[in-house]
Formats: C-alpha cells, structure tokens, sequence
C-alpha cells in the first residue's frame, strides 16, 4: 500500500475544501445526474450542501480538527453503511475513516448513490493515494468496525449484524427550536432554514418548536413567508395535502399558512410538512423535556441561553467538523481501535 501520510491527507481536504466552493463541470453534471434518481434532491438542495461541506472543509477548521485526530500507521477496515435522507449526508463518516488513516469500506444509500462517489473520485484526482483506501461494497464483509446510520428499525438489526465489532449504530433523531418571543423578523427567516433546508428530511431539520405561553402564531408565520415556494415541489406538495387532509377529516386542531401545518403534540417527530409545538410558561421546564429527551435530539436552535449546547437560528445545516452526528465522537471512536 502507497504510504499516505497525515500531511498528505490534510493538504488534500483543503484542495478538496476549495474545489467545493468551485465545483467542476463534472461534479455539476453529477447533480444533474443525482436530480434525476431522486426527486428530493434539487440542484438547488445538493448545492447548499456542496457549500456547507466547502465552509466544513476551511483551512482552519481542518487544522483545528486534525489536532484531535490520531493518524494510525495500522489501517483498519471501517464499514461505512451511508443514510441518504439529504444529499451527501454521510461524507463526514468517509472523511473522519480517511482522516485517521484507516479504510472505508462505503455502502451506499441507494438514495445517494452518486454525489458520494463524485465527491471522492475528485479527492483521488487531489490524492491518488487515496484509491487504495476507499472501496464501494454492496455488502460488508471483512471488517474490523462499522459506522451504521439509519432508521430506528434498521438500527435494531445493525446492532444484531454488528454486536461483535465495535461499532457507532446511528437511530432516528430530530432537532428543536425555543423561541422566547423576543425573536426579531429576521430570526424567524432564519429558523425557516432550519425548518425548510433539504425540505425538512435531515435530522437536523427542525421538526418541533416550543412557543412561550400566549405566542403569536401569526408572527412566526409572517418570519417564514419567503419559504412559500417549497409547496410547488410535487413530493412536499403531497405530503401537505395529506397531513391536512387528516387532520381536517379528524377535525384536529391545526394552524395552516398554504404551506406548513403546525400542530400541537409532544412528540419530536413531525410528518413531513408538519412541525409539531407546545406551549411553555418558564425555560426551566423546557430545559428538563430537552434533557428528558436528549437521546432523540440532535441539535436545539435557539438564541435564548440555555444549559445545553445550542445552535443560533439558521446554522443547523452547517456543522462544524467536530458537530458529531447523534454527540458521538467520530474521530475518538476511530482513534480507540
């Protein structure tokens, strides 16, 4: 095997980090390409994540990262099965194997069967070093860990299949926003971001908002107006339809501004053009439910101080390398092996 030195390795994310802010035709055609077998995923959509991976990838923040990183001279075999709720969603696994050293062995969401590959054939142009430590498999075998991300359902599987490796087995988790009512116009479009980005399919899609008590619905509405247009997607559209159409025929109650429906439950997990709601009378009540439900929690999106680490309004798609998806260290995992 080529010797691919940590050196090597950090040169190429930041050429990688600059590619991505200038993507090539090639990768152009591949969203094209990537639109074409998946209707959720807009040109539009892959490159605001194309972007988000180019600001994860700065010069600084890799710097920054790769202190934390042990770069191992024993390369692993790390089993990389990929989700493919929103464009690319998995390359930061495949950047953490790569960054540590080891091999990644990647299975594809059939949903995101292209970008992936795209992204990586460019980052061998970058590095050819690379080619002898990224392998496409349909099915894992031979491995020495694994990184599984996936449904609920699934996970109790993973965690059957993979019980004798050491393994990070990702569930469903969703992420919330607190408002305090003080919240200016532009905080309110900026949460829609965090609402709307990739339609709301990420799990750091915002999918429950909590409302102090006696909150102007009215006024949240008007902050995300300028989201009107995602209801002329066909699949979003029908999502609405249907969501409205239960709760008309239920005859629950329901706010509806012609393109999100927002519904009191306690649940953290809406239907799709759906956001969920309660009503609090003290921030301390609701910093016990977060706490209740951290497990089932992936970001909180909220300008208010709270116990817990937050996100500020509209940054929820855009992670910073040490952002861990699930609060599990990646690069901690990989560096114990």
């Amino acid at each position: 095997m080529s010797v691919l030195t940590q050196e090597k390795v950090i040169i190429a994310f930041k050429k990688l980090g600059q590619l991505l802010s200038k993507p090539t035709d090639a990768l152009e055609n591949t969203f094209f390409s990537a639109e074409n077998s998946n209707a959720w995923f807009t040109t539009e959509n892959i490159k605001k994540s194309v972007i988000s991976f180019s600001e994860m990838l700065n010069e600084a923040d890799i710097d920054n990262w790769f202190q934390s990183v042990k770069y191992t001279s024993t390369p692993k075999k790390i089993g990389l099965i990929l989700a493919g709720n929103i464009p690319m969603v998995g390359l930061h696994d495949v950047l953490s194997v790569l960054a540590t050293g080891n091999i990644a062995l990647i299975k594809l969401s059939s949903a995101d069967d292209k970008l992936i590959k795209a992204i990586l054939s460019e980052l061998v142009e970058i590095e050819p070093e690379f080619q002898n430590r990224i392998e496409y498999v349909e099915r894992l075998k031979d491995f020495d860990a694994v990184i599984a991300t996936g449904s609920n359902n699934s996970s109790r599987y993973f965690d059957y299949y993979f019980s004798k490796v050491p393994n990070i087995i990702r569930k469903n988790r969703n992420s919330v926003a607190v408002l305090d009512g003080n919240e200016t116009f532009e905080d309110i479009q900026n949460l829609g971001a965090d609402i709307f980005d990739y339609f709301g399919l990420g799990c750091r899609n915002v999918s429950k908002i909590y409302f102090p008590e006696g909150y102007d619905i009215a006024k949240f509405y008007e902050g995300i107006e300028s989201y009107q247009p995602i209801i002329n997607h066909f699949k979003y559209n029908n999502n609405y339809d249907y969501n409205k159409s239960i709760y008309l025929v239920n005859a629950a109650k329901h706010f509806d501004n012609g393109f999100l429906l927002l519904k009191e439950d306690e649940s953290l997990t809406s239907p799709l053009a759906v956001l969920f709601y309660e009503e609090y009378k003290n921030l301390a009540d609701v910093e016990d439910k977060l706490e209740a439900k951290s497990d089932q929690i992936q970001c909180v999106i909220t300008k208010t101080p709270l116990k817990i680490n937050t996100f500020d309004f509209g940054q929820s798609q855009h992670p910073k390398f040490w952002d861990y998806a699930d609060n599990v260290n990646t690069v901690e995992f990989l560096n114990s092996l």
